[in-house]
């Protein structure tokens, strides 16, 4: 049997030092201080080994690998798994959403 619905959006914590990177500052021009900054991603892969990767610099976004602390369950697990394009969308949807949230957002 095929695994169809198998991909996951996930949210990854980011200390505020990444706050001190001109990319990631000038990404995010509304910026709520104190709220905290995330990386959203897609994977088809468990949250929790993407992430694992991401920290050893496998296939990792600079920001993750610098600054990951840790998974932020609570803001994605309710979508997942989905298929491929509604995890392609929804990880566009959950970054626009966190960033009017006043959160700090690098989406790849």
């Amino acid at each position: 049997m095929a695994r169809r619905h198998h991909y996951h959006v996930y949210v990854i914590e980011l200390s505020k030092e990444v706050l001190y990177e001109r990319k990631f500052k000038k990404a995010n021009p509304d910026y709520v201080p104190g709220k905290p900054c995330v990386y959203v991603g897609m994977t088809g892969l468990d949250p929790d080994q993407r992430f694992d990767k991401h920290k050893a610099g496998i296939q990792s976004n600079r920001y993750v690998l610098q600054y990951g602390l840790r998974l932020l369950p609570e803001l994605y697990a309710v979508f997942n798994p989905m298929p491929y394009d509604g995890a392609r969308d929804m990880e566009v949807e959950l970054a626009i959403g966190l960033r009017d949230a006043g959160y700090g957002v690098w989406q790849a």
